[in-house]
């Protein structure tokens, strides 16, 4: 039997499974990305993204070490190299690290120019069609970490809810989505980040004119909530979300024109996860979330 030497047949390995690796190709909001085969150390540095390879069962080697809710805490340990905030790369971090991809988003793509100079790098900001934003990037997190059969299974479960509960949604009333931020009431509209429970569940708004471009929402008073008197309140608390001390949603709304709306006399006022209203919203867990809510709200109704 011909024997193969050792150096020969260590590189005649090498060749075979770099010739067997499939190449990948990443399509994002700022392009694509092309890759000789699978990343072995990726880097995330977007909270909707490590929300998603999480529920993904993924594991990235670094992360981003800000505003991480409960579910996420364990990214927090020093298992994890850390790669800057929410918004903040650490440039030298990420330059030291001899990753393969970095994968950035909404707040983080500003960055993307620089740190596709140091690796490659995906950007999965989110489009004005949230769902189908967080579709696709489902998908491409699925060829990242090789798990494409699991990110099907997750597409489908989470379009299954909302099929569900647009169903019955558009028949449920009229709806208004409060933010409470330093003990002030601000609405978010069709637009806002959540804005998704009118556009594509179907619930009535009370005003199509609400201006909610600021994170406190359009700044509204408790006369005009009781003057618009929705079915239906959804409310998130601004300062739970970001770990601020602060008033509290519910005491915020603990006011007697409130009281008189059809909302609160009716018990269909919801209180969202704020964490998953405010911060990861663009993430699966999130979403799976406040559609729960949503549908527990709705077969209670």
């Amino acid at each position: 039997m011909t024997r193969i030497a050792a150096p020969l047949l260590t590189a005649f390995l090498t060749m075979a499974a770099t010739t067997g690796a499939q190449a990948l190709e990443l399509e994002h909001s700022q392009g694509v990305t092309k890759l000789d085969g699978q990343p072995e150390k990726v880097l995330i540095l977007d909270i909707n993204a490590l929300d998603i390879a999480d529920a993904m069962g993924a594991e990235p080697a670094g992360v981003l070490n800000s505003n991480l809710p409960d579910y996420l805490s364990r990214y927090g340990s020093d298992e994890f190299l850390k790669v800057g905030s929410i918004f903040e790369p650490d440039y030298e971090t990420i330059a030291a690290s001899d990753a393969d991809l970095m994968i950035v988003g909404t707040r983080s793509a500003p960055a993307f120019e620089q740190i596709s100079a140091i690796l490659p790098t995906v950007d999965l900001s989110l489009g004005d069609d949230l769902f189908a934003s967080v579709q696709h990037n489902i998908g491409v997190l699925g060829q990242i970490f090789g798990k494409e059969d699991k990110a099907q299974d997750m597409i489908a479960e989470l379009q299954a809810k909302v099929d569900h509960v647009s169903q019955q949604a558009p028949h449920a009333g009229t709806a208004l989505i409060l933010v409470t931020n330093g003990g002030k009431l601000g609405a978010y509209g069709p637009t806002s980040r959540v804005g998704w429970i009118h556009s594509k569940l179907g619930f009535a708004t009370v005003e199509q004119g609400i201006d909610d471009r600021f994170h406190g929402g359009d700044v509204v008073s408790y006369e005009y909530v009781l003057e618009k008197n929705p079915d239906w309140l959804f409310v998130i608390d601004r300062d739970a979300g970001v770990g601020e001390a602060g008033q509290g949603a519910k005491a915020a709304l603990d006011n007697p024109l409130i009281a008189r709306t059809r909302a609160m006399q009716s018990g269909q006022v919801v209180y969202l996860d704020p964490h998953a209203a405010y911060i990861t919203f663009g993430g699966y867990t999130a979403l799976n979330t406040l559609l729960d809510q949503l549908s527990a709200a709705l077969s209670r109704s």
